[in-house]
């Protein structure tokens, strides 16, 4: 449809000349996502790294290999879902986003959300978990993955690990953050699967 097309185009206008807060500054490219506009299911990490910085997409570093590979266990294909961060330009030597910046890039995020209308929201890591969750619950990421909150929009959102923590813990057995994600995931297909059946 012309008319969302034309409000994704003027949202990519507005991420790409943001100056609301330092972050403008350092980035070589803002990172507004990718994926399908017509999707159920939408995954929402932390911010761009050096990578996502230099090609302006998400989830394309070493991070973003692995998480296609996590995406392909589970038979999920990127073109099919839709892929952004909270925040939009990458926060120098891949810091956590600071509050202000959080706050700054919130409506691009919520007019994402809005657009999109997806029925479930995978938060990538505790950054994206804690934006969703914050009044839902206090826990950590690695209490609280897999389990499905629902927020007031009838949203389901789903805490999983970010894939560059799972580069550090490597690690199949089972009980690992890499199976459990595996796990997570599964449900997640699961949960989209009937989702789909239901449109």
């Amino acid at each position: 449809m012309r008319g969302n097309e034309d409000i994704w185009e003027e949202l990519e206008h507005q991420v790409s000349s943001c100056k609301r807060c330092k972050l403008c500054y350092t980035r070589k490219n803002s990172v507004l996502g990718e994926g399908s506009f017509n999707t159920t299911l939408m995954f929402v990490g932390e911010g761009p790294g050096e990578d996502e910085d230099n090609l302006g997409r998400p989830f394309v570093g070493k991070a973003g290999q692995l998480f296609d590979k996590i995406l392909q266990s589970v038979e999920l294909d990127r073109a099919e879902i839709f892929l952004t961060n909270i925040v939009k330009c990458r926060p120098p030597r891949n810091r956590i986003p600071e509050e202000a910046e959080i706050e700054n890039c919130a409506e691009f995020l919520n007019a994402q959300i809005a657009l999109i209308n997806p029925k479930i929201i995978v938060a990538v890591g505790n950054v994206a978990s804690n934006y969703f969750l914050s009044e839902h619950t206090k826990l950590t990421i690695s209490k609280i993955r897999g389990e499905s909150f629902y927020l007031e929009s009838g949203i389901i959102v789903i805490p999983i690990f970010h894939p560059s923590y799972l580069l550090r813990n490597s690690a199949l057995e089972e009980g690992s953050p890499k199976y459990l994600t595996w796990k997570d995931m599964l449900k997640i297909r699961e949960l989209y699967n009937d989702m789909k059946e239901k449109i």
